[in-house]
């Protein structure tokens, strides 16, 4: 019996969900079956099949992606492609965004679903419709220092901007400081909504590098900046 039958049940799940989008099999693959060539590959692990079943309830569009090891304590291990995540209306998009942890993008689709379009109609009277980011996965040290970002693992996002259905577009670096007392708001709004949800959260108050993004990363901390 060929090998990506031991996937079934996963993908089972995943089209069973509501509205959910079709996401792609794990390249993944389980033991090698008779007259199979090439090294066997463990198949995913009930935590991670878990996780991207919740994911696919959440509506976002993604796609499974093999473990990689890049050395040097890079990895990128139960990981997705996100395209996109869904507001209470609508679909939104992304920018410049690798591969990133499957439980780092189910904590950032319920973010930009609740604590980040919510509050863009709430108090900037529009929906969000792209949120930008400088990226997830980047093999890396935290700056001037020794260890390791939690970018070196797919662990972390740096979100730059947010465009508005209205035109209007709200960044990091513009707004924080200088934008309308509106968007200063929701800015602040949305930093605090990520502090409830990930174990690290930078942006411009914590220092100079931090000025034109929000760090998020899902780790086990609760530091808030």
């Amino acid at each position: 019996m060929r090998a990506t039958l031991l996937i079934l049940p996963l993908l089972a799940t995943l089209s069973a969900c509501i509205d959910s989008p079709q996401a792609r099999r794990p390249a993944r693959q389980s033991a090698r079956g008779p007259g199979s060539h090439g090294p066997a590959i463990a198949p995913p692990s009930p935590a991670y099949a878990q996780c991207l079943s919740a994911l696919s309830a959440q509506q976002a569009r993604f796609t499974p992606l093999p473990d990689a090891y890049h050395g040097n304590g890079c990895s990128t291990r139960n990981t997705v492609q996100l395209s996109s995540l869904a507001s209470d209306s609508a679909s939104l998009g992304l920018t410049n965004l690798g591969p990133v942890t499957c439980s780092m993008a189910s904590g950032f689709a319920g973010w930009a679903r609740f604590g980040v379009n919510r509050a863009a109609e709430q108090i900037l009277g529009s929906q969000v419709v792209r949120i930008e980011t400088f990226g997830s996965y980047n093999c890396r040290n935290v700056a001037g220092t020794s260890r390791r970002s939690g970018h070196a693992t797919a662990n972390a996002i740096d979100v730059s901007a947010f465009d508005l259905a209205d035109g209007r577009r709200i960044t990091v670096l513009g707004d924080w400081d200088d934008g309308t007392s509106a968007e200063k708001r929701f800015l602040r709004v949305v930093h605090d909504s990520a502090c409830k949800r990930f174990g690290m959260v930078l942006g411009p108050d914590y220092n100079a590098a931090h000025a034109n993004h929000f760090h998020l990363e899902a780790s086990d901390g609760n530091y808030c900046r």
